[in-house]
């Protein structure tokens, strides 16, 4: 890292989460190195503002299941066959792959084809410890470094013998410092008292065309009852076109919120969120939002995984919590009248809203909140490596 040359540092990400958490590592390695590092690589709109041209939209990557994945595995390969080609020009010293593990195990594989020297780092490993634990073997023979965001992910991946590296949990250090509630419901007109719901259908077009559905059948029954409800959607820039379609119907549509301003706002101004499971409960449970929680798979997906599945509950605070603190209604029980039902006696018991609340917080606290960034730790992490460490 002493020479005139700047490292190249190559951030591979394929969905939203990957892509926000891509943007921060690239942010504290510039804070860290200055002119001394470039970036290439693939992802989504925050890594292009960091300056990381992608060579194809990532949205087209971005599935969750056994057999939604199998029909896009033809072009999940191009993909990872564009993303080595990409690495063979630009020549990188290190190549971060962030979260998706399908296809940055796929790109890993083939950056070791072509420059087999290249040190391969993961960002965020697969839950072994919910599900499919020879996974951690898999990937150890893959990589070189694993950078996790679990405290208890370390044992897993260690016995297979791969070093891991505790960053911890970018959601965690997620900052609502300078949201402010009251401009938001400024913003579009509400009353200090008018009740607003957060409506968060998921990161994904799989999860988008899934859960949009069940979400409005919960909202028309919302409505009904509570004409006065407010709803809000605030959606990540690559899915909103799929978002703007899904809700174009909806008898009561919710208002979208795209800016990040608008939606840190929006978190603080909610009375309660209806959220498809995933990284966005643990920002909501950061934000003092009390959630419920629902998702759907592929049902021949669905079939399979809950075979493999080891842990009662997909949502990270119910699982460090080791109970359901925010409730959950899984595939069957994932219907309109369940969530309604579940929401409406949020809106309705403030004590609930209370003690669930303070639950929350406690499980965030096991979880690590209140640890010093990932990102920085992330990029210490980075740099060792590349330092030769």
């Amino acid at each position: 890292m002493s020479g005139a040359r700047p490292v190249c540092v190559m951030l591979v990400a394929a969905e939203a989460s990957g892509d926000a958490l891509g943007a921060g590592l690239a942010a504290a390695l510039k804070e860290k190195l200055g002119d001394g590092v470039r970036f290439v690589g693939v992802g989504g709109p925050k890594m292009a503002a960091a300056g990381i041209v992608s060579p194809f939209d990532i949205s087209e990557l971005s599935v969750l299941g056994v057999f939604e994945g199998v029909a896009i595995y033809p072009k999940v390969l191009r993909r990872a066959r564009a993303t080595a080609e990409l690495a063979r020009r630009e020549r990188p010293d290190v190549a971060v792959l962030i979260d998706s593990w399908g296809f940055t195990l796929r790109v890993a594989h083939r950056l070791r084809a072509a420059i087999p020297g290249l040190p391969l780092i993961k960002y965020v490993g697969p839950q072994v410890w919910a599900s499919r634990p020879g996974r951690a073997k898999t990937l150890a023979a893959a990589v070189d470094l694993l950078l996790s965001i679990h405290a208890f992910d370390a044992p897993y991946f260690e016995a297979a013998g791969l070093k891991t590296v505790f960053v911890g949990n970018q959601a965690l250090a997620k900052d609502f410092s300078a949201a402010d509630p009251a401009r938001f419901r400024g913003r579009i007109g509400a009353g200090p008292d008018d009740p607003l719901l957060l409506i968060l259908p998921g990161s994904r077009p799989s999860e988008i065309a899934r859960m949009l559905p069940v979400f409005r059948e919960a909202v028309d029954r919302l409505m009904a009852a509570r004409p006065g409800l407010r709803l809000v959607l605030p959606v990540a820039a690559t899915i909103a076109p799929a978002v703007r379609a899904g809700v174009a119907d909806w008898l009561h549509k919710p208002l979208l919120i795209e800016d990040e301003e608008g939606k840190d706002d929006a978190f603080l101004a909610a009375a309660v969120a209806l959220a498809c499971s995933g990284t966005v409960t643990t920002e909501l449970a950061l934000a003092g939002r009390p959630m419920v929680v629902g998702y759907r798979l592929g049902a021949m997906t669905y079939q399979v995984l809950k075979r493999l599945i080891r842990t009662p509950y997909v949502t990270l605070f119910n699982v460090a919590a080791g109970r359901e603190i925010a409730p959950e209604f899984i595939q069957h029980a994932c219907t309109g009248a369940a969530l309604a039902k579940a929401v409406a006696a949020r809106l309705d018991d403030p004590d609930l809203r209370r003690t669930q609340v303070e639950a929350q917080f406690a499980a965030l606290d096991k979880m690590g909140r209140g640890q010093p960034d990932p990102a920085t730790r992330a990029a210490e992490a980075v740099i060792e490596v590349l330092r030769g460490g």
